[in-house]
């Protein structure tokens, strides 16, 4: 399996300090948020406005349709901790781990 490269440590208040202090809440350690950062870095660079025109795709985990997000709450398209927290839900019922959707990734850029 693909190895995500290290991501370090997160800056208190970011996007990555949301999605760390939820996979630890999860269980999860420091390789899955290595796996996660990796993902979502090449999904949308943690840009909670990242839009793809050509599919619809947005958010942080480019949600397809990005209104899916309203499930984890009504502020979906401008709260980061929102779409982490849809996005995390969406990556345990697909691929189990974070780890496991980089994987799918990186074998067919997309997940």
């Amino acid at each position: 399996a693909p190895v995500a490269p290290a991501a370090g440590v997160p800056d208190p208040g970011t996007a990555q300090a949301i999605a760390w202090s939820m996979i630890q809440s999860m269980g999860w350690g420091q390789d899955q948020f290595d796996c996660l950062v990796a993902l979502w870095n090449r999904e949308s660079n943690w840009n909670v406005y990242a839009h793809n025109p050509s599919s619809g795709a947005y958010g942080i985990p480019q949600a397809l349709p990005g209104e899916k997000m309203a499930a984890a709450g009504a502020d979906w398209a401008t709260n980061p901790a929102t779409q982490i927290s849809w996005g995390l839900s969406y990556i345990v019922g697909r691929y189990s781990t974070a780890c496991g959707a980089w994987a799918h990734s990186e074998e067919n850029n997309w997940y």
